[in-house]
């Protein structure tokens, strides 16, 4: 079994990598920072390649996908779209060059890595592909509106794209977290609700890709609860979410 992982040096990725090759899959790791990823290769106990690019870089991905694909001796059956970023987007304070960042990411990379590994599946008839969306793509959350539209983005993409494929062979998993022990919220001051570790946050991941499920979502304690704001009226959800867009952020940690 094969597997191509975007966003592989840390967090998730690094973390849902060493849980698949535990469970005896070959990777194919790609992500900008290779130092990381060469150390994550020498770690793992099944075959792996580190292939650094950027996942904005639709032809860089085409590319690494081939050399992956070459490197493991056959095209992936599994691919996960990963790479994301999370930079604070006050609409008081707007910022277009952030907005675009975290779009082109998290969005336009899943769109890329689906275009490169796709075909292959469909050819064949078989394969999964698996896009690390959020809750906070359930409701649009302050603070955090482009990141929350992004990932709101990936769940309707992957939802209809589940429909289609599933016809023809190819499964879909929509993997929806919450708070994940990571670099992503390093930023946030203050308690974070529902922290979970991220090697447990993989393991919850892999289990779901392997049993073909079509949505992986955790904590349930935090899913219940934005799942149940999708129904409150909208005028108490602005409400008692007013908190969010006051809270507070450290400038010194956030990754663009």
């Amino acid at each position: 079994m094969r597997a191509i992982i975007t966003g592989a040096s840390s967090g998730i990725g690094a973390a849902l990598a060493r849980e698949l090759s535990r469970r005896g899959w070959s990777l194919a790791l790609l992500a900008r920072r290779a130092e990381l990823l060469d150390e994550l290769v020498k770690e793992l106990k099944t075959p792996a390649v580190a292939l650094p690019a950027d996942v904005t870089d639709r032809d860089a991905v085409r590319d690494a996908v081939r050399r992956g694909a070459e490197a493991l001796g056959g095209e992936f059956d599994l691919a996960v779209a990963n790479a994301g970023i999370s930079v604070p987007t006050w609409s008081t304070k707007f910022n277009l060059d952030d907005a675009e960042r975290i779009v082109r990411v998290n969005v336009l990379g899943m769109f890329y890595l689906f275009d490169a590994t796709i075909p292959a599946m469909l050819a064949r008839g078989s394969g999964r592909f698996a896009g690390i969306a959020s809750i906070a793509g359930l409701r649009g959350l302050p603070s955090a509106s482009v990141y929350s539209a992004s990932k709101a983005a990936m769940q309707a993409f992957l939802e209809a794209s589940r429909v289609e494929l599933g016809q023809r062979g190819v499964g879909v998993t929509i993997v929806n977290p919450g708070w994940v022990e990571t670099p992503i919220i390093d930023k946030y001051k203050g308690p974070v609700p529902f922290l979970m570790k991220a090697d447990k946050a993989a393991r919850l991941i892999a289990d779901g890709i392997e049993r073909g499920a079509r949505e992986v979502e955790f904590p349930w304690q935090m899913s219940l609860f934005v799942r149940t704001l999708r129904l409150v009226p909208n005028a108490l959800y602005d409400r008692l979410l007013r908190p969010y867009a006051r809270r507070k952020i450290d400038p010194e940690k956030v990754r663009r």
